[in-house]
Order: C-alpha cells, then structure tokens, then sequence
C-alpha cells in the first residue's frame, strides 16, 4: 500500500494554527541550497575565515540565483562545490548601478581574454568594479554569455525561470529585480567555472571544468552589488541539463592597494586602479 503523502501534509497544515505550527515546527531545518542567517552559522566557512567576519553565506541550487549589495573591500568566495557548477556574474556600482560590468573593457585594458589571478572585472568608465584575487579552477569564458530563454526552449523545452531548466539571462533577471533593478540592467555576464578558448580560426572551444572544489575569489573594489546566476554554460556539450551547487561565502578583508601585484601590473592596469581611487575619493570613501 503506497502512503499518501500528500494526504497526511494536508490533515497537518488544515488549519491557520496548524499551518502555523507547522512552519515554525520547521523552522531550524538546514537543506543543501540554504543561506545562512547570520552568515557566521555557515559550516563552510572557508580555512582561516574566522566565522565572525563572514557578511554572506548560502549555497544556491544547480540551477539557481543569488544576488547581494556588499562593502568596498568585500571577499567574495564561489565555489563549484561538485564540479558541475557555472557561475554567471556580473557585478555593478552599488552606488551608480548604471555603472555595471564591461565585458569589451574586462578583456582590452589588460590585454587578456583568459580571466585568472589579478585580473580586473571593469566598467565601461574606466574603473575596476572587482579583481580575481584567488582562482584555482582556470576554466572561464568571457565570449560566449548565459543561455536565453529561447535557446533553452529550442533545446531543453523550457527555459522560463520556474522550470526545471532555466535560461542563464532569465535567472540574472530575476537576480536584478531583488536588486530593483530591470531587464535593461542586465549587461553580458562572465562565466566561471567552465573555460572556453579561441581557435587561431575564431571558433571557440570547450575546455570543461576543473572538477569539484574549485573556487574563485573576488574583491569587491567599491561598494559592489553582485548578481549571479548558477545554470549550464551554452557551450556545454551534455545532452541534459547538468547543473551542481555553488556555495558562496563573502566577509571583509580590504580593497586593492598599490602593494598588490596586479594594481602595477600593466599601465593600464594602474591607470584603472587610479580611476577608481579617484572617483571613491571624491565621495569620501577611503
């Protein structure tokens, strides 16, 4: 005889009371994709993290979307928990959200496609939004983009956000709008996690992930809001829809200085980093 479930979940929650008990009843249930308030309860804090100074802790679902508005100097941790995670992010001026991520500028001012340590996340002003401080994965894209809703219905059937293979930008949309932000707000993302490279034709190839446990860190270069998306890369060759956990963990730490290697790296580089410098001055922001 098969126990009907759903039957016993009605007669426990028939009731306002009941409802009500019900919920509270759950209310210290922990689940794989959760964030944990406040961040310093997280399990996962990462080695020399003391849990304290955590500001953000939650794992999101493969697929899923997480969104924050966090301090200048911020640490943002992801991670590819079981090795089929992709990160989608952009990040934008939290204090100017029309100042948001540039993928042209990301690639042309430090001469470099292939994101990894040191390497600044800019805006089209000119500025750096965020640097790659930590990455031991080595597997991004800064070409190809997040799926749409109509590519995922083409392939998968559906691509809307409540089904069960959401398009990357109908994920980042959703992640703006917590943000207030819209549609037009969502610029060409970066994708971590899984690499692509260039052909000396211009094809693009897929070079995969670099396995579970892989993570990336960023430094938030001014008061940063950061919208992520976790759903397959569009180049991904898998005939499903493979999608893993991406735990994130954020906490203080501190902004780039001149001491660090990638501010003098190149000229360019610098000259960014001194925009930026420039511009938090102006507004009191040390």
């Amino acid at each position: 005889m098969t126990e009907d479930i759903g039957a016993g979940r009605r007669a426990a929650t028939g009731t306002t009371f009941q409802a009500r008990d019900d919920a509270r009843g759950r209310g210290e249930t922990v689940v794989e994709t959760m964030p944990w308030l406040p961040p310093s309860r997280s399990p996962h804090a990462p080695a020399g993290v003391a849990p304290e100074s955590l500001v953000w802790a939650e794992t999101i679902g493969g697929p899923g979307y997480a969104h924050a508005t966090v301090a200048r100097g911020t640490r943002i941790r992801l991670e590819d928990i079981e090795g089929a995670a992709c990160a989608h992010v952009i990040v934008l001026n939290a204090l100017n959200t029309a100042e948001r991520l540039n993928m042209a500028d990301t690639v042309k001012i430090p001469w470099q496609a292939y994101l990894s340590t040191g390497h600044p996340l800019l805006s089209g002003d000119g500025r750096v939004l965020a640097t790659v401080v930590e990455d031991t994965s080595g597997r991004h894209d800064t070409f190809s983009g997040v799926t749409s809703l109509a590519a995922n219905v083409a392939r998968y059937g559906a691509g809307d956000i409540a089904s069960a293979t959401p398009a990357g930008r109908e994920l980042l949309k959703q992640a703006a709008a917590k943000e207030g932000l819209e549609a037009r707000d969502v610029p060409p993302a970066v994708s971590l996690f899984k690499g692509v490279t260039v052909a000396p034709d211009g094809t693009l190839a897929w070079q995969g992930g670099a396995g579970a446990g892989a993570y990336v860190d960023l430094v938030a270069e001014v008061p940063l809001t950061i919208l992520i998306a976790n759903a397959p890369h569009a180049l991904d060759p898998a005939d499903d829809y493979t999608s893993s956990p991406l735990r994130i963990h954020a906490w203080t730490a501190g902004a780039s200085t001149e001491v660090d290697p990638w501010w003098t790296a190149t000229p360019e580089r610098t000259r960014a980093y001194l925009n930026t410098q420039q511009y938090l001055l102006a507004r009191g922001i040390a």
